[in-house]
């Protein structure tokens, strides 16, 4: 079961660090820039406010997986899809048009002149990537379903490809170089086109729906409905909502905080790099659906899970606490000395994500699998109540800038997985101890 796993997963890993490295691409070329550190605390805190307001459908790649099993549901979750990407388009663009944006750009963020004009730029000519973002995510479930990953590898290496050849590009372009918010507006583009298309390719060759889904008792036709649809998806949306939102949140109090461009461009820096050693292990979540006939008890799907935790932690051990960091800030991205001195903390802190990660993904298939999604969403207000705890109260121990940010996402991450697990196992044993003492013991007589 191990080597199907690995077969099955290993594309999902690989998609996860290529799309890191294209993200590693990007802010290097930003790095080497005019105007460096303006330019990479601009597409920070832009793509942020971006990621956090398409976060709600960061779940559609879910919602297809388990969802969609016939052309009838998968017109319906397609519209759902679409309807609710252009909702939040439009939202985007009022950050842009109208005095919501002043409001939280630049009177939250402290901030003006060009970093602030830069922002509005990046969010308002970016505002169709939630849409083809979404798209993707919902053509990567069914072909996760299909178990056609090969094809979202793929997928993901001619998109990074492209993007490598967009920055390459645009770094010799005079225009760019004037203005050069726009390095990495346009490579971002490059990326999610690329992707899409040979995405949608790999579902128009490879996935065969059928019309209904038919019950097999009674041979009618059965659809979800909407109601169905928006029941299964909500608690996903508000959990990714609130994870997006840890970003602009983080952001935010950095931003207000001493040498607030800086810490930003740091953070920059840090999320990109510190994340791809562990954010494939999310991709653990498609096991127990996709594997429950031939894996009944899940017991070899948690054993792997324990496997790949390993992997990360080791992996990212390597990586943050070792001379080679150094290495891969100032010779391969081309980071200032004093940003990749900066960034020492805060990346050592991602280390121990990997292992929170692992858990979580583990308690979200489980739900996924069982269509309990809704034991999810309390763990949404764990995780940001967590993460203002700790904004609030470790300045006091002199932690801040990005230290502070990533230490804050590190506590938000601990208390959302304690909160995931109580919804998906621990109510359900405490009650189930709780019944097995309160019940009145038998006699017997003769």
């Amino acid at each position: 079961m191990h080597w199907r796993f690995t077969r099955f997963l290993f594309p999902l890993v690989i998609t996860i660090i290529v799309q890191e490295f294209g993200v590693q691409y990007v802010n290097a070329g930003m790095a080497r820039m005019p105007q460096a550190t303006e330019t990479l605390a601009a597409f920070a805190l832009a793509w942020g406010l971006i990621l956090f307001l398409a976060g709600p459908l960061a779940q559609a790649k879910q919602l297809s997986l388990v969802l969609v099993d016939s052309q009838a549901n998968y017109r319906k979750s397609g519209l759902f899809v679409l309807a609710v990407s252009l909702f939040f388009m439009a939202v985007q663009i009022s950050l842009v048009t109208t005095p919501l944006g002043d409001w939280v750009i630049d009177d939250l963020h402290r901030i003006d002149g060009t970093l602030s004009e830069w922002v509005r730029v990046v969010l308002v000519w970016m505002a169709p990537i939630p849409l083809l973002r979404n798209a993707s995510l919902f053509y990567t479930g069914l072909l996760i379903r299909t178990r056609r990953t090969d094809v979202i590898s793929y997928a993901t290496a001619v998109g990074i490809a492209c993007g490598i050849a967009a920055v390459s590009l645009l770094l010799t372009v005079d225009a760019v170089r004037a203005r050069p918010i726009w390095l990495p507006i346009l490579a971002t583009y490059a990326m999610t086109v690329a992707e899409f298309v040979v995405l949608y390719s790999g579902y128009r060759r490879y996935v065969r729906l059928p019309l209904v889904r038919t019950d097999v008792e009674t041979g009618s036709p059965l659809t979800f409905s909407y109601t169905y649809i928006l029941q299964f998806f909500w608690p996903l949306a508000l959990i990714m909502f609130v994870q997006e939102l840890s970003r602009p949140l983080i952001n935010l109090f950095i931003a207000r905080g001493p040498d607030g461009t800086v810490a930003l461009a740091v953070l920059s820096i840090s999320y990109a790099l510190g994340q791809w050693p562990y954010r494939w292990l999310n991709e653990i979540r498609n096991l127990p659906p996709t594997f429950h006939a031939e894996d009944q008890g899940l017991r070899a799907v948690r054993r792997f899970a324990l496997a790949c935790g390993v992997v990360s932690f080791a992996l990212s051990a390597t990586l943050f606490w070792t001379p080679l960091r150094d290495f891969i800030l100032g010779t391969l991205m081309g980071v200032e000395a004093d940003l990749a001195q900066a960034s020492h903390w805060p990346l050592a802190l991602y280390t121990f994500f990997s292992f929170i990660v692992m858990i979580r993904a583990y308690l979200h298939g489980i739900c996924l699998l069982e269509h309990r999604t809704r034991a999810l969403a309390p763990s949404a207000p764990v995780r940001v109540s967590a993460i203002l705890l700790l904004l609030v109260t470790l300045p006091a121990l002199g932690v801040t800038g990005a230290t502070l940010g990533v230490a804050a996402l590190l506590g938000g991450f601990v208390g959302e997985t304690i909160a995931v697990w109580w919804g998906v196992r621990g109510h359900a044993l405490l009650a189930s101890r709780f019944k097995r003492e309160t019940l009145p013991a038998v006699t017997h007589s003769d």
